[in-house]
Protein backbone atom coordinates (compact mmCIF):
# COMPACT_ATOMS: atom_id res chain seq x y z
CA UNK A 1 0.00 0.00 0.00
CA UNK A 2 1.09 3.47 -0.83
CA UNK A 3 2.32 5.02 2.56
CA UNK A 4 0.97 8.32 1.64
CA UNK A 5 -2.71 6.98 0.62
CA UNK A 6 -4.28 8.21 3.65
CA UNK A 7 -3.50 11.66 2.54
CA UNK A 8 -4.74 10.98 -0.90
CA UNK A 9 -7.78 9.38 0.46
CA UNK A 10 -8.32 12.49 2.67
CA UNK A 11 -8.26 15.17 0.15
CA UNK A 12 -9.78 13.47 -2.68
CA UNK A 13 -12.67 12.74 -0.06
CA UNK A 14 -12.94 16.66 0.90
CA UNK A 15 -12.67 17.52 -2.87
CA UNK A 16 -15.46 15.29 -3.47
CA UNK A 17 -17.76 17.08 -0.65
CA UNK A 18 -17.01 20.27 -1.50
CA UNK A 19 -14.66 21.67 1.03
CA UNK A 20 -13.62 25.35 0.97
CA UNK A 21 -9.93 25.22 -0.75
CA UNK A 22 -8.81 27.54 2.17
CA UNK A 23 -9.37 24.45 4.68
CA UNK A 24 -8.28 21.86 2.17
CA UNK A 25 -4.73 23.94 1.54
CA UNK A 26 -4.52 24.70 5.05
CA UNK A 27 -4.71 20.96 6.05
CA UNK A 28 -1.95 19.77 3.28
CA UNK A 29 0.06 22.28 4.51
CA UNK A 30 -0.37 21.61 8.75
CA UNK A 31 0.32 17.23 7.23
CA UNK A 32 3.18 17.73 5.55
CA UNK A 33 3.95 20.52 8.52
CA UNK A 34 4.67 23.32 6.26
CA UNK A 35 5.20 26.80 7.50
CA UNK A 36 1.74 28.54 7.71
CA UNK A 37 1.21 31.49 4.67
CA UNK A 38 2.03 34.77 6.20
CA UNK A 39 -0.56 36.28 7.95
CA UNK A 40 -2.55 38.70 5.43
CA UNK A 41 -3.18 35.31 3.54
CA UNK A 42 -4.32 33.47 6.69
CA UNK A 43 -8.52 32.76 6.67
CA UNK A 44 -10.62 30.95 9.37
CA UNK A 45 -10.95 27.97 7.18
CA UNK A 46 -7.07 27.98 6.59
CA UNK A 47 -6.14 28.04 9.80
CA UNK A 48 -8.93 25.30 10.86
CA UNK A 49 -7.55 22.70 8.03
CA UNK A 50 -3.87 24.01 9.42
CA UNK A 51 -4.68 22.69 12.64
CA UNK A 52 -6.38 18.94 11.78
CA UNK A 53 -3.68 18.48 8.97
CA UNK A 54 -1.41 18.81 12.02
CA UNK A 55 -3.03 16.08 13.69
CA UNK A 56 -3.36 14.41 10.32
CA UNK A 57 -6.71 14.31 11.23
CA UNK A 58 -9.33 13.66 8.44
CA UNK A 59 -12.28 14.77 10.28
CA UNK A 60 -14.12 17.56 11.10
CA UNK A 61 -14.16 19.28 7.63
CA UNK A 62 -18.06 19.23 7.20
CA UNK A 63 -18.57 22.75 8.61
CA UNK A 64 -16.11 24.09 5.58
CA UNK A 65 -17.94 22.17 2.91
CA UNK A 66 -19.42 25.44 0.70
CA UNK A 67 -23.12 24.68 0.08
Amino acid sequence: MNPHQAYYDAVTKMEEAGVDSDFIQGWQSGYWLNPEREEQRVTDAYKAGYEKGKEKDPTGFEDWIKK
